[in-house]
């Protein structure tokens, strides 16, 4: 019988998922219409809908389901025998001529909806009707499947770098048997006895090569102290921290990507850098405009995790999720630009020589062989105890345009889930010359979120004058 176990950090993902904690991740595509435009101005949705039936076999987890081990409990990957293209890919429209703010608004409601766990976790969404002869593509997919590496894999499954128009038919699709209950256990129980074998062989290769394995064993061990030091050492209470509901608003803004690395050459550091400089002075901007003192003498604590890729070369294009990260404490408090990507490239700088992203790939890999909930357990303490007030994930794109049966893709806004208490999140995506911003929010927290994207935009103006200056 055929089915996939989810590993202990996908399976975090389900755990973590409640009523107000949607953990799928998203994102809004915009696209011209060209060839797909129908003679009514539409969108030739059958033809999007047989082009995604005929790319599905390179992306099976879209056509499985969850099903559950018993007494175990764990949660694997089987066959949907009941699959249906028409559930997944949806059509809906704008009340013509829809404008951004229209769409964003409808990204918010999609966003708010939980995946049902009966079927592939998986959506798209045709909206058609907006302003300038465009429409958008709204996937929502839930992070059990997919990281945000993984995820810019999969979009090359449907986008192309020239603007074909035709493709071959799907080829039927013939389901694999779901095992049956006794068949999950039986394997789970034999799963149970690989474990000694698998220490004797991490054993037998650390007696050959003592010394290799001491030094990895010492940096695995600092790395891990240094991820359980930050999750125990909760960052500063602020009003982004309160407890989140069920519903969502989305707002976006998009940088030219030559102006990101002008930034980044005049001032020092990383792409990633200018992104976290540019959200640290947003959040100082923001947080004062409500009234909230950030403290200019003695600065608040103010952390973002930034999801880190441990997906090496030759693991593009899997699923499932390769990912860690780190928790930075962001100079909110600091008025001068230059001064702020100066200390957040010494805070990088600082993380990456204590290694925190091994350590919690470490404590994934330790639960693996382990307690399955134990990546779980870890991660719901940390969220739970504060250990960062925020998420910011940068996800690097092709630079090429891409295109949709000949549809170009003009432009694609991320967005990342919202955890227990945190009510704010931004992730950003580069492509074909511009780096796209997608803040996702809790709708009742955040009716101003529109000002924090004003104040990232002042904020990276500024960093863009600083960088003059010093030319």
């Amino acid at each position: 019988m055929h089915y996939d176990r989810l590993s202990a950090l996908d399976r975090s993902f389900l755990d973590l998922e409640g009523s107000n904690t949607h953990m799928h991740v998203a994102g809004c595509f915009l696209f011209e219409k060209g060839p797909l435009a129908t003679p009514s101005g539409g969108v030739d949705i059958d033809k999007v809908r047989d082009y995604v039936a005929s790319r599905l076999h390179r992306i099976p987890r879209y056509r499985q389901r969850i099903a559950y081990i018993p007494v175990e409990n764990h949660p694997v990957w089987v066959d949907d025998e009941s699959f249906n293209i028409h559930y997944h890919v949806r059509h809906t429209a704008l009340p013509a001529p829809g404008d951004e703010r229209q769409l964003k608004r409808l990204c918010g409601r999609i966003m708010s909806q939980q995946l049902d766990r009966g079927k592939p976790l998986w959506e798209m969404w045709v909206v058609e009707g907006i302003e300038h002869d465009r429409f958008a593509l709204i996937c929502k997919t839930h992070h059990c499947m997919v990281d945000g590496v993984s995820g810019v894999d999969l979009l090359a499954v449907l986008l192309s770098p020239a603007p074909d128009k035709e493709f071959e038919p799907a080829a039927r699709w013939m389901p694999n048997p779901t095992p049956s209950g006794g068949t999950l256990l039986r394997d789970a129980v034999l799963r149970r006895f690989e474990v000694p074998i698998a220490m004797a062989g991490a054993v037998g290769a650390a007696v050959r090569d003592p010394g290799s394995a001491a030094a990895r064993a010492t940096e695995a061990v600092s790395a891990f102290g240094e991820t359980i030091r930050t999750a125990l050492s909760p960052a500063t209470d602020t009003p982004l921290n309160r407890p989140i509901g069920p519903h969502r608003r989305f707002d976006w803004v998009g940088f030219d990507i030559d102006e990101v690395k002008r930034v980044k050459n005049h001032l020092g550091g990383t792409v990633n850098d200018v992104v976290l400089a540019t959200v640290a002075g947003a959040v100082g901007r923001f947080l004062e405009q409500r009234g909230i003192p950030i403290g200019r003498q003695r600065a608040m604590d103010f952390r973002a995790f930034c999801p880190v890729s441990v997906r090496a070369d030759h693991e593009r294009g899997a699923l499932g999720n390769r990912v860690s990260g780190m928790v930075a404490k962001l100079p909110i408090a600091e008025l001068d630009p230059q001064r702020r990507v100066e200390r957040v490239r010494e805070i990088t700088k600082q993380l990456k020589e204590t290694k925190q992203a091994l350590g919690a790939e470490l404590l994934t890999s330790v639960s693996e062989w382990t307690a399955p909930t134990l990546a779980s357990m870890a991660s719901r303490l940390a969220f739970e105890n504060r250990t960062a007030n925020i998420v910011v994930t940068n996800v690097p794109g092709p630079q090429i345009p891409l295109y949709l049966l000949g549809a170009r893709m003009a432009e694609t806004y991320p967005m990342v889930p919202l955890f227990s208490s945190q009510g704010l999140g931004i992730a950003l995506f580069s492509y074909a010359g511009g780096l796209y911003w997608g803040f996702v929010c809790d709708w009742d927290q955040f009716p101003d979120l529109h000002d924090f994207v004003c104040a990232i935009d002042a904020s990276f103006r500024e960093l863009c004058d600083a960088a003059d200056a010093a030319a």
